[in-house]
């Protein structure tokens, strides 16, 4: 062995192929950074010295890191005369550039870990007691910490425009408070609202910065926008109370009840028949907006037909609420849209084949419904598909030859064309 590793090393100083690999040497400086990572991720994201530094990004670490010279030897070779900072993440500036190493990279921590923000150093010394935040850049440089840079308010969440541009910093940060300050206009206007809080803290819905008055206030951008006889009612007629706390409601029925004169029985949804532009005037109902669309003979049908009475909205949509199944009686059950429709009751269509899971063959094609579908008023239609389901009084084997009697017979006819399997 060339000699004594350092004290860091000597942990492999028995284990050769700790930092070395056979017969290549270049194969070191992967060792190298194997064990020290975080100088690899600083030489491939291009950070710190060894990533800002061309030499030490590019060449092998043997070059200037040397060993087996003994356990103190310096294998850093740092030379703070020399040193050129701005290879690292923090270039000296102002007063920083007369500042000694040490009072910034405390031993025994590693140069690398040395803090880089104004307040992880000047903390102590801060006149402010941190109440205006830790970005100490914002309005000092490096040259001297009495020279203040010029504010830009714009830069914060609250860029100050009209009337507040001219007015003094102690106004809003009182106590030099600049952090946590509220910027709601209610916060410093409190004193000047003439509504005395009754429209809520959201001035600006209504008033700007540049000054109070004239007040506007788009009520097309709310739920609510107004039309017809609501665009000219003043506002305190229909907001009577706190205008956040007290929600108010957009149904016709909430300010109208007592104009009713349907006493309620038509329902709340005034807005089907009525304009908001004049109650009586031009009163009509889409009933193609409703669940149940007016189509076929339904077109042509009086309202008093199928609303018997003045609330439309228990009336039933389906077909069993009107038309009582005198010719079924139920044996098809309630569905009546499976085969009718409202052009004409008449005018029915069924496929037993594409809308059930036994389709109509043979002798079975010509049948009436009623044949098989004899039980009234059934809740579901549901019956047997096996054949002796129906032909159990028709079995002239008596049971003898099992119930699987499409073994011998087809729905064509049980005398013909039986087979023998």
């Amino acid at each position: 062995m060339p000699g004594p590793l350092i004290e860091g090393h000597a942990k492999l100083e028995k284990e050769c192929f700790g930092c070395h690999a056979a017969f290549s040497r270049q194969s070191q400086t992967g060792k190298c950074l194997e064990c020290h990572k975080d100088i690899a991720a600083d030489r491939l994201a291009g950070r710190g010295f060894h990533g800002h530094q061309l030499d030490a990004a590019k060449q092998e670490c043997r070059v200037c890191h040397t060993d087996h010279k003994g356990r103190d030897v310096d294998v850093v070779q740092l030379d703070r005369e020399t040193f050129n900072h701005a290879a690292t993440n923090f270039s000296l500036q102002g007063a920083h550039k007369a500042t000694a190493c040490n009072e910034c990279h405390v031993q025994p921590a590693k140069f690398r870990s040395a803090p880089g923000l104004c307040f992880d150093c000047h903390k102590a010394s801060d006149p402010h007691k941190g109440q205006l935040g830790e970005k100490c850049d914002q309005c000092h440089g490096e040259d001297t910490w009495l020279h203040l840079k010029a504010f830009d308010h714009d830069a914060t969440k609250f860029p100050l425009k009209g009337a507040h541009r001219s007015v003094a910093c102690a106004a809003c940060h009182a106590g030099e408070r600049y952090t946590n300050v509220a910027t709601g206009c209610a916060e410093c206007h409190r004193l000047q609202d003439v509504h005395l809080g009754r429209y809520g803290p959201k001035c600006q819905d209504c008033h700007d910065q540049a000054m109070w008055k004239p007040a506007r206030f788009d009520h097309d951008k709310t739920r609510f926008p107004l039309r017809g006889g609501h665009a000219g009612i003043k506002c305190d007629l229909c907001h009577t109370g706190d205008l956040f706390r007290d929600k108010l409601a957009t149904s016709c029925v909430s300010c109208h009840r007592k104009n009713d004169a349907h006493k309620g029985q038509l329902g709340t949804r005034c807005e089907q028949c009525h304009g908001d532009s004049n109650w009586r005037k031009t009163v009509a109902f889409d009933h193609d907006l409703t669940r149940f669309p007016l189509i076929g003979r339904h077109a042509v049908v009086p309202c008093e037909e199928c609303h018997r009475t003045a609330s439309f909205k228990d009336t039933r949509s389906a077909c069993a609420g009107c038309h009582k199944d005198q010719f079924h009686e139920g044996r098809l059950g309630a569905n009546c849209a499976l085969c009718h429709n409202p052009n004409a009751w008449a005018r029915w269509r069924f496929n037993h084949s594409t809308q059930t899971k036994y389709p109509l063959t043979g002798a079975h094609q010509g049948l009436d419904c009623h044949a098989c579908h004899t039980i009234k008023n059934v809740t579901k239609v549901v019956l047997q598909t096996g054949c002796y389901g129906c032909h159990m009084l028709d079995d002239v084997h008596q049971g003898s030859f099992g119930r699987a009697c499409e073994r011998c017979h087809t729905t064509s006819s049980f005398r013909r064309g039986a087979i023998v399997r």
